[in-house]
């Protein structure tokens, strides 16, 4: 698990929201998801974007997903998850039948606290600040071996701070998955 802060400026921050805006505010917050992992949310797929945040992406591609590596083939489209101030992820494991070995991700309008725990081992957690506008980047064992969640609420709490939860908007990129075996 990489963290890297600042990786965007605010100005590109804005045009990113500029574009997903029109979007997300025609959408309802759900509070149902598929496999019960995600509360208080909004998401959608974006493929195609300006080119001023194509750019942007770009350097997300060039930092997370090495040219030649077994992961630099990216899904088509980056995941957009927009979390309400109220909303949380619950601790899972993304299935490695919708994503490869690769999770980079933009972190938007809000800080918010990543929290890691080894799937066997729960006494193996740390907790990760997520500041506005930072780079994440899970690979490896973080990836396989980890669930992680985002905090809500009481719970968002970073070197005994309390870290004020607003309204978080991810960009997430992904690695495409590997082939499965035909039964």
């Amino acid at each position: 698990m990489r963290v890297l802060p600042g990786f965007i400026s605010e100005e590109e921050e804005t045009a990113l929201l500029a574009e997903l805006e029109p979007v997300l505010k025609r959408m309802r917050y759900e509070f149902d998801h598929w496999d019960n992992a995600i509360q208080g949310y909004r998401e959608t797929e974006r493929s195609t974007w300006s080119v001023g945040n194509q750019a942007v992406l770009g350097r997300v591609r060039a930092a997370a997903f090495p040219e030649g590596g077994r992961d630099a083939e990216l899904l088509p489209s980056a995941h957009v998850l927009d979390l309400a101030a109220a909303g949380h992820i619950r601790p899972h494991i993304d299935a490695v039948r919708f994503c490869g070995g690769v999770i980079a991700g933009l972190c938007l309008v809000s800080d918010a606290v990543m929290r890691l725990a080894h799937e066997t081992h729960k006494h193996l957690a740390l907790d990760a600040l997520l500041q506005r506008r930072c780079l994440y980047i899970m690979s490896g064992v973080s990836r396989y071996e980890f669930t992680h969640a985002v905090l809500g609420g009481e719970d968002s709490v970073w070197r005994a701070q309390r870290v004020p939860r607003r309204r978080r908007v991810a960009v997430i990129l992904r690695s495409r998955p590997p082939p499965q075996p035909q039964p």
